[in-house]
């Protein structure tokens, strides 16, 4: 009998904000991301191991990490607007 289990990543993206990239200096949307590693069995996503939450720019495709007080805190402020 075989057992197939490993780890994947999903990327959700919680939401788009508009100010400037430390990398290319440039104004553009952001994408404020969560990146889950899940554990999978059989190739089936059955709990997460870890996540964590990234900045991409959309011009030069830099990335920062943030915290989740950061992520949670852009996500607020995206839903008073």
């Amino acid at each position: 009998m075989f057992l197939l289990f490993g780890t994947t990543v999903r990327r959700t993206l919680l939401v788009v904000v508009v100010f400037a990239c430390g990398f290319c200096d440039k104004t553009v949307p952001q994408n404020v991301e969560r990146l889950a590693t899940k554990f999978t069995l059989f190739f089936v996503p059955l709990f997460t191991v870890s996540s964590r939450y990234t900045n991409q720019c959309s011009n030069c495709g830099g990335t920062t990490a943030l915290t989740r007080e950061q992520a949670d805190h852009a996500v607020a402020r995206s839903a008073v607007r």
